[in-house]
């Protein structure tokens, strides 16, 4: 079924939430394709080759969920367990065609250069990954000046750095092009969030509009909401589960084909936002203290944040984001009331509290199926979830039981 949209502004606009998992730092994926960009145009390459350098170096980290990893990852020049997330990007991406060329690069993007010469890897993968670990570098070097503006004063220790690890973990030639490229403040102030947004937006303004189907943009949605599932061993399989829940309930209620397949991907994408909740809040097995609750709260306009910026993505955003909004618009974070939910979001708000209320988690079982029955119907008559579609879920429960427990 064609959708029509950019498929790389998606692609792009995603990886905006790559750069959550930073919490506080949020541009490190920007940066570092940058200056594996700018790095590009300095060596010479051809157009396309600088933009696809640019977008690996955007979702080099696609691997990363945990906050903890990447302290480690910009806090540890080399982090002997750097690889783990190496081997997850790939893993993610050698499947899928229209990014499956990014998965070697991705897989070697911690090897140092002496490494990679010792294994054979073949030449032009080679340059690819080893670039996107020296700009990687660099970043976690630089990344604590951004914020008060003081890596000018800095640059100058990062290069000798970088020109004292060539020809061990960077490639000669790739320190020559960083150095050149590095010499003028024109690069680093690039790198500073303002300067840094509008370089994404330039990039974007290549891109053409077209049909993409959305097969793969389900493909694409599924990758995402591995990453964020794989957050936290609390939350593994719900993207998916409450994506099953909502077009099952979506099918059920009537919606047409193409609404149920857009229901699907707002399930799978509707915690993106969680990205950039601490895993210690995440994993917090006790009640949330209030600030701790604050948050949380954030995660579902987060998750608006990044979709709704994607062209044709309004009911996507849309739906994945109204999540915890009640009927009675004392929900969160647009405090909505039920007239002003599409029935989509309100199918979306049921599946995301039943999948979490039936899914075992580390700190306790899910609700069996007669309990989970009557809290859900609780629910419905204290009027925190919509009366209609709770009442499709509650004739067709076995088959939402189902649903939301199937795995992948």
């Amino acid at each position: 079924m064609p959708f029509h949209t950019d498929f790389r502004r998606i692609v792009l606009t995603l990886s905006d939430a790559l750069d959550l998992v930073g919490v506080d730092d949020v541009g490190h994926g920007k940066r570092v394709g940058i200056m594996a960009a700018e790095c590009a145009a300095v060596m010479g390459l051809e157009e396309d080759e600088r933009s696809f350098l640019f977008d690996l170096g955007l979702l080099h980290d696609i691997g990363v969920s945990s906050t903890r990893v990447h302290q480690h990852l910009v806090t540890e020049f080399d982090w002997p367990e750097a690889w783990r997330h190496c081997r997850t990007g790939h893993d993610l991406l050698a499947d899928f065609g229209p990014l499956s060329v990014m998965a070697e690069p991705i897989l070697h993007h911690h090897t140092p250069w002496n490494r990679l010469r010792d294994e054979d890897v073949p030449s032009e993968l080679a340059l690819r990954a080893n670039l996107i670990l020296l700009t990687d570098r660099v970043d976690a070097m630089a990344a604590s000046f951004h914020a008060d503006k003081t890596v000018l004063a800095h640059a100058e220790r990062i290069r000798d750095q970088i020109q004292s690890h060539s020809e061990t973990y960077f490639a000669p030639e790739l320190v020559a092009h960083f150095l050149e490229a590095s010499r003028t403040e024109a690069f680093w102030l690039r790198l500073e969030p303002r300067a840094a947004e509008a370089y994404l937006q330039a990039e974007l303004s290549k891109s053409v509009s077209q049909f993409v189907d959305l097969g793969d943009l389900r493909k694409l949605s599924i990758i995402f909401s591995r990453i964020v599932d794989a957050k936290s061993p609390f939350t593994a399989e719900h993207s998916q589960g409450v994506s099953r829940v909502a077009l099952l309930l979506g099918r059920l209620s009537g919606l047409d084909d193409e609404t149920c397949a857009l229901l699907e991907i707002a399930g799978l994408l509707h915690d993106l936002g969680k990205l950039r909740v601490a895993d210690e809040i995440l994993d917090k097995p006790d009640r949330l203290e209030p600030l701790e609750r604050f948050v949380i709260n954030t995660h579902s306009f987060e998750t608006y944040q990044i979709l709704h910026r994607i062209p044709g993505f309004d009911d996507i955003a849309a739906w994945a984001s109204y999540h915890h909004e009640e009927p009675d618009g004392s929900g969160y974070p647009f405090h909505l009331h039920a007239a002003d939910m599409p029935l989509p979001a309100r199918i979306m708000r049921v599946a995301d509290i039943f999948q979490a209320m039936v899914q075992n988690r580390p700190y306790r079982r899910g609700l069996k199926r007669d309990e989970a029955r009557s809290f859900m119907r609780g629910l419905a008559e204290d009027g925190r979830i919509d009366a209609d579609v709770a009442s499709v879920l509650d004739v067709n429960f076995d088959a939402a039981m189902s649903a939301a427990l199937a795995t992948a």
